[in-house]
């Protein structure tokens, strides 16, 4: 009998330590968490900014700079990160053409410490028209921060 209570008191004493350590571990993946969202979000800021100010360079910042970087929207799908920045150049080739950016809705989810997948719409107010639409991006934790590896733009259709 007091084998069993030995063994039992045992027993609730490692639940006891494994919920502890599990809620320390808990609290740092939260603190750790909240850092990575933020600078997800930097990330777009930064994104934003530079739209706005008709620097598409600096919006590719954004983007993992390497051939296995992937855009797929109403054209196809595009692959490497300097076939991006060329349908970028094209697609906008001044201010005119890009308008001002903002994104709304945006949801970050964090699959693990270095994956996250980040959906939102974009809107473009332009002289003549507001084009608008919907995205879902593949961000990737790298020595140099965040970036986003994979980009599924789709626009909605103009009313």
């Amino acid at each position: 009998m007091r084998t069993r209570i030995a063994f039992a008191a045992v027993l609730i004493a490692c639940a006891c330590a494994i919920a502890a350590r599990s809620v320390e571990s808990n609290r740092g993946k939260t603190s750790a968490s909240a850092d990575s969202v933020a600078q997800i979000h930097a990330v777009l800021v930064a994104q934003t900014e530079a739209w706005n100010r008709a620097d598409v360079d600096a919006f590719m910042n954004g983007y993992w700079k390497s051939e296995s970087t992937l855009f797929v929207g109403a054209g196809g799908i595009l692959r490497g990160w300097q076939a991006v920045l060329e349908r970028y150049r094209r697609s906008y080739p001044d201010r005119r053409a890009m308008g001002h950016l903002t994104f709304s809705d945006l949801e970050v989810h964090l699959e693990c410490a270095d994956a996250a997948l980040v959906i939102g719409e974009f809107h473009l107010q332009r002289e003549h028209d507001h084009p608008s639409g919907v995205f879902t991006l593949d961000f990737r934790r790298f020595p140099e921060g965040w970036r986003i590896v994979a980009d599924h733009t789709t626009a909605f259709p103009s009313p």
